[in-house]
């Protein structure tokens, strides 16, 4: 099976989770700019949230224009993907609502590693699939923003019951990490069609 099905169902599902978590957004109580502050908390988790999503679709549009064909593992690893994906909504509410509290920062925290692990999940089964001379299995290679990343959600979660702001520091600069687009398989998809 050719990828464009998958890519679409993926594509749908993103755009609904951001569809959700702008949903959750709630105005101001007020009619002046003090009544912004109490939001903060709910709209810096729905930007980072946002951010996260972006980053996972881009990644996800370059991983599948690497891969060739799609099995019915890929197909069960993607929705694992967006299992965890799908939980960013529910965790950035939970986390904005109640002021960056610790046990929901640390949650949001846990939702994130999972989806990083789940990405990962999903790079190994299309390289297994596609066989380690593949494409994307030379473009990955040693992947030190994933070790990076993975780092700083597991010292962010336990950070949580000490100060969520630092938490929310470290998923930020993991978010910062991954902001930029990896070019690594673009490069080989450009060298390829030469």
């Amino acid at each position: 099976m050719k990828t464009t099905r998958l890519e679409a169902f993926s594509d749908g599902v993103l755009a609904i989770i951001i569809t959700i978590m702008v949903l959750e957004l709630k105005g101001p109580e007020g009619v002046n700019l003090a009544a912004l502050k109490p939001l903060t908390p709910h709209f810096f988790g729905y930007v980072l949230s946002f951010i996260y999503v972006g980053i996972y679709w881009n990644n996800h549009h370059h991983l599948f224009q690497a891969a060739e064909q799609v099995s019915g593992g890929i197909l069960w690893a993607n929705l694992h993907l967006l299992f965890w994906l799908s939980l960013f909504p529910f965790t950035t509410d939970w986390m904005g609502e109640n002021a960056l509290a610790p046990t929901p920062t640390a949650v949001y925290g846990f939702v994130l590693l999972m989806a990083a692990v789940a990405y990962q999940i999903l790079e190994h089964t299309i390289i297994a699939k596609e066989g380690r001379d593949s494409l994307l299995a030379r473009a990955i290679g040693k992947d030190w923003k994933v070790k990076l990343s993975t780092v700083c959600y597991f010292s962010a979660i336990p950070l949580a019951f000490l100060s969520p702001w630092i938490s929310c520091a470290l998923y930020l600069f993991a978010a910062l990490l991954w902001l930029i687009p990896d070019p690594r398989i673009e490069r080989k998809l450009e060298k390829k069609e030469k």
